[in-house]
């Protein structure tokens, strides 16, 4: 069956009585047999692990593809992540890298930014967002040195094909930083279990094929420094959207996640839909920094450039006198949909924060919120106009 298959007997949506505990146990309680896997180096805890010798592999067009397509299932039908061991194999590109990623921090702590966070309390991390534009801006060598790096390019292109764009951003749990409780990534993890919910089941099964996550470690990793846990095969259950916000599927992955310790230089990139969190610093000196990467698909983008912050300043008034008329309020929600942005992102995080939830405010939801409250025009356009600098667009 294909990505987007709705045959007879599969739910057109996904609800939480799909959500089963003993179909996911079935799927992630797999063994990983590395005999499926001729190009990986070992078996780690269910994880493929893939060494320096990779990159003879690589080195003609026929044995890149073989490699690519083997990653593709690792990362699907398999255990749902890899480990580049040695992905960088100049310690000094990291070394700098980590030297200007540090100097951001201090930059962001002297002006007194505490950086928002997806899945922890703001200011328990580092964070840098942004950190891709940031880096290049300030070193392009090191840019070109760091991005260079035939691993990022390799399994990218093997998830996404050409055209991916590449985002970063740096993140440092520092010692007694606690564990993130286990969740999926972008686009669908990064929702409330009722808004996935609203998505048809295509959509769930679809999205993951649209970003890649990846993580360069940026020091030594020892398991007491909390790196990332992961859940193998996790990714293979479809409604695991919803699943991941039930208790029971909670204290099933906390009883049986992983822990994979890295050196400086090794890169982890898993399908988005792996469960997955990051673990509890433990230790009382180590500040573990990873680069933090999601590489997204060129395909996720409209056709045409369109001004809905305009749309939305004109049209405002005539909903408005809509809604006093008594005009559905379904109707004035399709309109809504039609004119104004209904996605959070991409936005500036920097400004943007997601402190009070996952995602950020739609423009949409800020239109809807402004009709709710029946605020004047003038105080609608204020805000839009704020969000779209917040957003980047201005």
């Amino acid at each position: 069956m294909t990505a987007l298959d709705t045959a007879v007997g599969r739910p057109g949506w996904y609800s939480v009585e799909d959500c089963r505990l003993e179909d996911f146990r079935a799927l992630v309680e797999q063994p990983t047999d590395l005999a499926d896997f001729p190009s990986a180096d070992e078996v780690r805890d269910g994880v493929l692990v893939y060494g320096p010798g990779l990159a003879a592999r690589v080195a003609d067009r026929v044995g890149r593809r073989a490699v690519q397509a083997e990653l593709v299932r690792a990362l699907t039908s398999g255990p749902g992540l890899v480990v580049f061991a040695g992905a960088f194999a100049d310690p000094t590109v990291v070394d700098r890298a980590t030297a200007l990623f540090e100097s951001l921090i201090a930059e962001q702590k002297a002006r007194g930014v505490v950086g928002g966070d997806h899945f922890a309390r703001p200011g328990a991390n580092d964070r840098v967002w942004r950190a891709l534009d940031k880096f290049a801006l300030r070193d392009p060598g090191l840019f070109a040195d760091y991005y260079g790096n035939d691993v990022l390019a390799l399994v990218s292109e093997a998830w996404l094909g050409p055209g991916y764009q590449v985002t970063s951003q740096v993140n440092v749990v520092n010692p007694g930083g606690q564990a993130q409780v286990a969740h999926r990534d972008y686009h669908l993890g990064f929702m409330s279990e009722e808004q996935s919910r609203a998505f048809p089941a295509h959509v769930h099964r679809l999205s993951p094929t649209l970003t890649l996550q990846g993580a360069v470690a940026h020091c030594d990793m020892p398991v007491l420094t909390g790196p990332t846990m992961y859940l193998p095969r996790s990714q293979q259950y479809a409604p695991g959207y919803l699943a991941f916000h039930l208790p029971a599927f909670t204290e099933y992955f906390d009883a049986h996640f992983v822990q994979l310790p890295l050196e400086q230089g090794d890169a982890v990139f898993f399908n988005p839909a792996l469960f997955h969190g990051a673990g509890t610093n433990r230790s009382t000196d180590v500040r573990r920094m990873a680069n933090l990467l999601q590489v997204s698909s060129a395909f996720g983008r409209a056709m045409e450039t369109v001004d809905r912050t305009a749309m939305c300043r004109a049209l405002y008034p005539a909903l408005l006198a809509r809604q006093g008329a008594g005009v559905a309020e379904r109707t004035l929600r399709n309109v809504v949909a039609a004119s104004a942005e209904g996605y959070a992102f991409p936005t500036d995080l920097d400004r943007d924060q997601p402190i009070s939830g996952l995602a950020p405010e739609t423009q949409a939801e800020l239109v809807r919120r402004a009709l709710r409250e029946e605020w004047p025009a003038d105080t609608l356009a204020d805000e839009l106009t704020a969000q779209a600098v917040r957003h980047g667009a201005t």
